[in-house]
């Protein structure tokens, strides 16, 4: 069993940046997909960004809409995954949950999958124009 504990959101003003921390606990040991996905009142959840970790080399995956403006990494000593995003947009605005799933590379892929068995509880990001 894993446990995710997300922090580090907040409100900024558009242009602004924040850094979502993603804490990992329990069974943590092998490969993963660790997934940022965020949900806006009315939306569906949408795959922000994905990371693989593990014996193989590490590789990450975005969403179009983030692209080039947000960066997910992953300390594994700390356990912890972060969602570094810069150049906020209003449309940014969600609540942003950290996922995990045991995985391999080459199925840590498609940032649009939304199959993971760890959830966090999410963490609100509000972005203000």
């Amino acid at each position: 069993q894993v446990t995710l504990v997300e922090s580090g959101g907040g409100s900024v003003q558009a242009g602004g940046s924040l850094r979502l921390s993603c804490a990992a606990s329990g069974d943590t040991y092998g490969d993963w997909c660790m997934a940022w996905i965020r949900q806006s009142p009315g939306n569906e959840r949408e795959g922000v960004a994905i990371l693989y970790t593990g014996k193989y080399a590490e590789s990450t995956h975005y969403a179009d809409s983030v692209r080039g403006r947000f960066n997910i990494s992953h300390d594994s000593a700390k356990k912890t995954t972060f969602l570094q995003m810069n150049n906020l947009k209003p449309k940014d605005t969600a609540m942003y949950y950290c996922a995990a799933t045991l995985s391999l590379p080459w199925v840590c892929g498609d940032v649009k999958q939304l199959d993971y068995s760890y959830w966090g509880q999410g963490t609100r990001v509000t972005v203000s124009s």
